[in-house]
């Protein structure tokens, strides 16, 4: 079975991948393969079945999201990842969403994460009064706002509208 570690923030750091084979390869995001049968070598990209899984599979969707410029490879392996991921997502980290709105979810994960107000203006990069705004629902959230709140929480950046 692939398995994976390292420490995914730190651009540059280094990874160490174990292959299929059994065999340890060290690798940062800069280096992973461009071709899609060495990026299964990798990490054969299979149904998500448990957390441990889930958890190596989103941090190799992380490595390949730092990447500016796929390949058509990477691309095709990025896609299959994040397909796995959802699949799991949608069965076993699915949020009912129906009875609450945008603003209350938000409110929501930032207290499931500790998180507030100036926390939730630094995350978007935008002045600190912002946050609160935001939140009080006198300003809107962006494209870019709900691009950045679904990386960071996980989730599809439609549960933040309406």
């Amino acid at each position: 079975m692939a398995g994976y570690g390292g420490n995914v923030s730190g651009c540059g750091h280094d990874f160490a991948l174990e292959s299929n084979g059994g065999q340890i390869i060290k690798t940062n995001h800069e280096k992973l393969p461009g071709r899609f049968e060495d990026l299964v070598a990798l990490m054969s990209p299979r149904a998500v079945t448990d957390e441990s899984h889930h958890e190596e599979t989103l941090e190799m969707v992380d490595r390949l999201m730092a990447i500016a410029r796929h390949t058509k490879g990477q691309a095709i392996y990025l896609e299959t990842l994040v397909q796995l991921v959802e699949a799991y997502e949608a069965k076993h980290h699915a949020i009912e969403t129906s009875d609450i709105s945008g603003i209350e979810l938000l409110r929501n994960l930032l207290s499931e994460h500790d998180m507030n107000a100036s926390d939730l203006a630094r995350l978007l990069g935008v002045h600190a009064s912002m946050g609160s705004k935001l939140l009080k629902g006198d300003r809107s959230l962006t494209v870019e706002h709900l691009q950045k709140l679904a990386k960071r929480f996980q989730v599809r950046p439609e549960l933040f509208m309406g």
